[in-house]
């Protein structure tokens, strides 16, 4: 009978054992904790939790105090926003706006980003999404997705109808930005690598006590594809930002409007654009970077030719 009892014993903890992460799980931005520190947590609380014979021990005790206006995110477990609209920006971008599960905003610093999980054809996939709504806002908060035609979680999120229910977790990463911190914000993004920027952005103009100058540069193929048009249009008419455009796959300045061709650079951003643009700056600039891994390495580089050394830059 002891020997029975044990044996039950060993079969209960191994269903309680935490599973080991898959590497698709890992959404590869450098998330602190990963999904994987997360498991090495959970098999550390798991042991000892056996050591002692005590499965409760496996429930963790948390001793943070979570405000009232603030939605109870964590970096280690998921939890569910509704979505609750869709909005097509481009053949294959869309804002996706989430209802938060209490009337708070996310709590979130500028610039952090939280991870998305999804499962395709039984596999779990993650990947981190950075919200453009101020981080002020209640009870919503929206994404700016772009579909890949073989992305796997693009393939997830095609699935999406309004209403469902969508797990995240986070905040990771951010910005350590302070008011009036930098005198001139030098932000160059690669399509929906401007999402970091834009709640940044916002953040400085609602500030009337905040006289950094923004030159924020966009990247696209054409017209077509430079999202938020309209929001980009009216922080331009602030007195201390300026927008930029390069495409590099628009054919002629004579097919954008009016108010772009002065503004746009025809082609990709290549040594001499980068140097104007920097010397176009009203005050030494601090330049901030979003794009693929490629991109902001490429763009590091040509700041650093350009004469901003390594800790006046930043890459999310």
């Amino acid at each position: 009978m002891p020997d029975d009892l044990d044996s039950q014993a060993e079969d209960i903890w191994a269903r309680l054992k935490p599973k080991e992460p898959l590497p698709s799980q890992c959404c590869g931005s450098g998330c602190r904790p990963c999904v994987f520190d997360t498991y090495q947590k959970e098999i550390e609380r798991w042991t000892r939790a056996k050591e002692r014979g005590d499965p409760t021990l496996l429930t963790g005790n948390s001793q943070s105090v979570q405000r009232r206006d603030v939605v109870a995110l964590s970096p280690e477990s998921f939890i569910a926003f509704q979505l609750e609209s869709v909005e097509a920006l481009t053949e294959d971008t869309n804002l996706y706006r989430f209802k938060l599960p209490s009337a708070g905003s996310l709590g979130l610093q500028l610039g952090q980003h939280l991870v998305l999980r999804g499962v395709v054809d039984g596999l779990e996939v993650q990947r981190a999404y950075t919200p453009i709504s101020p981080v002020t806002t209640q009870g919503s908060c929206e994404f700016l997705i772009k579909l890949y035609k073989d992305g796997l979680m693009s393939q997830y999120i095609r699935t999406w109808k309004a209403g469902q229910s969508i797990e995240w977790r986070g905040p990771f990463g951010g910005f350590s930005y302070k008011s009036n911190k930098h005198g001139q914000l030098l932000m160059i993004a690669s399509g929906t690598g401007i999402a970091p920027m834009i709640p940044l952005l916002q953040a400085i103009t609602d500030d009337e006590e905040d006289e950094t100058f923004v030159m924020l540069v966009g990247c696209f193929r054409t017209y077509r594809d430079i999202y938020m048009k309209d929001f980009l249009q009216e922080q331009a008419h602030f007195w201390n930002v300026t927008t930029y455009f390069v495409l590099s796959k628009e054919e002629s300045l004579e097919n954008l409007p009016w108010s772009y061709r002065e503004k746009t650079h025809l082609g990709r951003l290549d040594m001499d654009v980068v140097h104007t643009l920097v010397k176009s700056c009203q005050k030494p600039p601090f330049a901030l970077i979003c794009g693929s891994v490629e991109f902001n390495n490429d763009v590091f580089d040509l700041l650093r030719r350009a004469g901003l050394d390594e800790e006046s830059c930043f890459r999310f």
